[in-house]
């Protein structure tokens, strides 16, 4: 089986920088703060797309009951524990076991059950295991091997499940803002976070994801509305992006 340090899409160096603010996950105001801010539009999104696919009841507090999914790259589990109360039996992977601790204590603390692994992608699509629904949210523009990646990720979607994938798009508007703007001028995130080269056009995206059997459904970018402070789906694809794919 693949092992943590072997699997070709994990970068030794973005694990040791993300297990260095392992603490820091579930701080609001802290490094984090994007990924908490984004997360209502990453929900809404997961959740729309996914009622139309599987015929979701709405009207439920936990509309994903019965539901397989895997969160990978889960980190503290920011992500994880929404799809959790909303009644998904969701699994948890990360190749940083500091970010699986964090996540593992939080959920203890809040009562949630979720099935937290160190492994990552490629072990996991090794094991056969398969999930209704695949996110890999934030996590794709720090992967050493986009293609293996993509390849374990559509191989873990089931048959006639949904893949959602969340990254930059490679364009100089998204060098202009991600990494000009908010790690040096406004620093919401810190220097380093981000490298333009692993930025992800769509087109690329859809490519890989093609390869193992998964067909675009959809692509939305998403954008700050600067009045409000929050995050909206947006018609401009340019600098952040949602991508929903399906198999069969």
């Amino acid at each position: 089986m693949t092992s943590q340090t072997q699997a070709s899409s994990v970068d030794a160096g973005e694990v040791r920088r993300f297990a260095a603010l392992a603490s820091k996950w579930w701080d609001e105001d802290g490094e984090f703060a994007a990924l908490h801010k984004l997360n209502p539009v990453r929900i809404r999104y997961i959740r729309d797309r996914a009622g139309e696919r599987f015929g979701l009841n709405g009207e439920t507090f936990t509309p994903f009951k019965g539901l397989r999914v895997l969160d990978i790259g889960c980190g503290g589990g920011i992500l994880a524990e929404p799809m959790a109360r909303l009644g998904a039996r969701v699994t948890g992977i990360d190749a940083g076991d500091a970010g699986i601790k964090a996540a593992k204590s939080h959920a203890a603390e809040v009562g949630l059950t979720i099935d937290y692994r160190h492994t990552t992608a490629e072990a996991l699509a090794e094991s056969g295991e398969s999930f209704d629904i695949v996110l890999a949210m934030e996590v794709i523009e720090h992967v050493g091997d986009l293609d293996g990646f993509l390849a374990a990720a559509a191989a873990l979607v089931a048959p006639g499940g949904l893949f959602f994938g969340a990254t930059l798009n490679r364009t100089p508007k998204a060098f202009a803002l991600a990494i000009v703007g908010a790690e040096y001028l406004l620093r919401w995130v810190p220097r380093g976070t981000h490298d333009w080269r692993r930025f992800v056009k769509p087109s690329e995206l859809a490519r890989g994801l093609r390869k193992g059997g998964l067909g675009l459904e959809d692509v939305t970018g998403v954008s700050l509305d600067l009045a409000s402070g929050d995050w909206r789906p947006s018609g401009d694809a340019g600098v952040n992006y949602m991508l929903c794919a399906a198999k069969g």
